[in-house]
């Protein structure tokens, strides 16, 4: 059964950071997806990042330059830190991951079959 557990949200002023860290467990692909995607209320789910098994990223146009996604094989952590951040970054980040045929690329949310439960950022101005 796999499993997905985000930590590491929180408040903080804008033009500060803030570290996601997911850990995974029973997921056992040799290749695979793992992303970050936020919601934010009354807005549809977005991919903010997303890396692939051997380690190729891609960003979404708002938050590149700012945040940055990794992983941890060993600890079968994947990581997200955003700095920077802006009231405009405020939403639930989520974790998600997949084995998906191609690149991972920017995917929409409905094509990730595993999910955390997600953990809120906010970002006062």
């Amino acid at each position: 059964q796999v499993q997905l557990r985000e930590s590491g949200g929180g408040s903080v002023q804008a033009g500060g950071s803030l570290s996601l860290s997911c850990t995974a467990s029973g997921f056992t692909y040799a290749h695979y997806c793992m992303a970050w995607f936020r919601q934010a209320l009354w807005k549809e789910r977005e991919q903010v990042a997303v890396i692939d098994s051997d380690g190729r990223t891609t960003y979404a146009d708002s938050v590149k330059g700012r945040f940055t996604i990794s992983q941890d094989n060993a600890k079968n952590t994947l990581y997200l830190q955003m700095n920077s951040l802006k009231p405009e970054d405020t939403a639930m980040y989520y974790c998600a991951a997949d084995l998906l045929l191609g690149a991972c690329g920017v995917r929409k949310a409905y094509e990730y079959k595993y999910w955390g439960q997600g953990t809120q950022v906010t970002v006062s101005s």
